[in-house]
């Protein structure tokens, strides 16, 4: 299905300021159509003013919908639907005619102009599905009287709010509790969603007829004076989100000033009950902090356990001893690097990059000013079980070339490189796409080369079977080491990795 965008611009004369301002439509109109229980379709002339294109469309959440199939990307002549041309040509909104009947369905259908700056940009369909039509109640009154004030308001060009973008997904909706005010703040209407939201934060009697702004500020926290900013905002003067916390929960309201004759009439108030969810996103906030505490205090106990390593390794007699330690010491090193980045992180995954920059000064320090390390690619975002025997593995390789590749004092030059491949598009990720990526690492350098008969799969030293330990078992992938054609000695690595997100 074509974007919004791709369609305003192959066949409206539009500009991107117009185009924005239908995107901001766009963002809100769940609200219009939730409070009509009617499907939405916005529709722009074409650019020779001969047709129109349907650019958008929008289900209401409280009703049965008009339109089966999706809308967007029809191309309608003039003259075909009377309704469009006479909402475009005098800019108001039309409900003439009889119901249109679509499948055996009687949908009413009324259009309303979407103005910008006293240009008229295109029409919302409003399509209302009368098969289920009964005798209103007085939520259904509510919300039918305060779309009309909302339709007033695009066709006057004062809704969308400019510079109010909303995350609807973060929002309250309709259904979630909605609240009508006068013009003073008064409540006159309160659903009954609403009303349970109040009584959660702990009101004990009804709303109809109490200044909900005041009234909200009693059952906040005790803070001195009145709060005249919340009481402003609950009472529905400006366009404006908030949260409420009372000694029994927590509501998100949301205020929209109704002005359909620019005028402001009285007020929306959304209200959302976000009690569980802020209790468990407390949890979690609790949680992650818990893990990284682990991951500070396993890094503290790693770096002292290599302060013991590198004392024990200054009082050895013997040189091979006084080596192994030292060994150790940069082995146990590695992985506290992983642990002190995690620490960090509000998840378990690592961008590696910096972990191997940083492995690589640590094992540099042994011929300081003589070799020099470098990296080229990107190792990308990796899991910490992944990261964490990855970066021993590349400790090891990185110190077994410093030590056997170059006499002592020899100039010289290693090179990681990192690769990734297999990886699904950015836009397929997260939808159930196979993935066959991989991480490709390879080390090289110019140093002396393998000796003759070498097989890295059945020899080598401690720090070669580590590697292969860790590489083959606990990573799954596969190791190998071969002469580098330009000299010297190429190891290189074939991991398996998750997708970035």
């Amino acid at each position: 299905m074509p974007s919004m965008n791709d369609l305003v611009r192959q066949h409206t004369a539009l500009s991107e300021s117009d185009l924005e301002w239908l995107h901001l439509l766009v963002s809100e109109w769940q609200l219009l159509s939730d409070l009509s229980f009617a499907d939405l379709v916005l529709w722009v002339p074409t650019s020779d003013g001969t047709r129109y294109v349907s650019v958008a469309q929008m289900r209401p959440n409280t009703g049965p919908t008009s339109y089966q199939d999706d809308m967007v990307g029809h191309l309608v002549p003039r003259g075909r639907r009377p309704l469009l041309d006479a909402a475009l040509d005098e800019g108001r909104i039309v409900r003439e005619g009889d119901p249109e009947w679509r499948e055996e369905v009687p949908v009413r259908v009324e259009s309303i102009p979407v103005r910008r700056d006293g240009r008229v940009l295109g029409v919302i369909a409003r399509n209302t599905n009368l098969l289920t039509v009964r005798t209103p109640s007085r939520l259904e009154l509510t919300y039918l009287q305060s779309a009309s004030d909302l339709a007033q308001m695009i066709a006057a060009g004062s809704f969308p709010f400019p510079g109010q973008q909303v995350d609807m997904d973060a929002s309250p909706r309709v259904g979630d509790g909605l609240i009508r005010l006068d013009a003073d703040g008064v409540v006159q209407y309160a659903s009954p969603n609403a009303l349970s939201a109040y009584h959660r934060l702990g009101l004990a009697s009804d709303l109809v007829g109490h200044h909900l702004g005041r009234t909200t500020d009693e059952l906040a926290p005790a803070r001195g004076p009145v709060d005249e900013a919340m009481v402003k905002l609950a009472s529905g003067y400006a366009p404006r989100e908030t949260e409420v916390e009372g000694s029994g929960g927590v509501i998100q309201l949301r205020a929209i000033p109704l002005k359909p004759k620019g005028v402001r009439i009285g007020s929306l108030v959304l209200c959302r009950d976000v009690t569980e969810l802020r209790r468990r996103e407390r949890e979690l906030i609790t949680k992650d902090a818990t893990i990284r505490e682990i991951h500070h205090r396993v890094k503290n106990n790693l770096q002292t356990v290599a302060a013991l390593l590198r004392l024990q390794a200054r009082r050895m007699d013997s040189p091979q001893g006084r080596e192994a330690l030292n060994e150790a010491v940069r082995r146990v090193g590695s992985i506290a690097i992983v642990h002190e980045t995690l620490s960090h992180n509000l998840d378990e995954r690592v961008e590696f990059d910096e972990i191997a920059d940083r492995v690589l000064a640590m094992v540099a320090e042994i011929s300081p000013g003589v070799v020099a390390c470098r990296r080229t690619g990107r190792f990308g975002i990796l899991d910490a079980e992944v990261a964490t025997p990855l970066s021993m593995v590349l400790a090891e390789i990185l110190q077994n070339a410093l030590e056997h590749a170059f006499a002592p004092g020899e100039a010289g030059r290693v090179e990681v490189s990192a690769v990734r491949s297999g990886e699904p598009p950015a836009a397929k990720r997260g939808e159930g796409v196979r993935s066959d990526a991989r991480l490709l690492i390879t080390v090289q350098d110019n140093g002396v080369g393998l000796p003759e008969g070498f097989d890295p799969q059945r020899t080598g030293n401690l720090g070669l079977q580590i590697v292969r330990t860790l590489v083959e078992g606990e990573l799954g992938g596969a190791f190998d080491m071969v002469p580098n054609p330009g000299g010297g000695t190429r190891v290189v690595l074939d991991i398996p990795v998750e997708p970035q997100k």
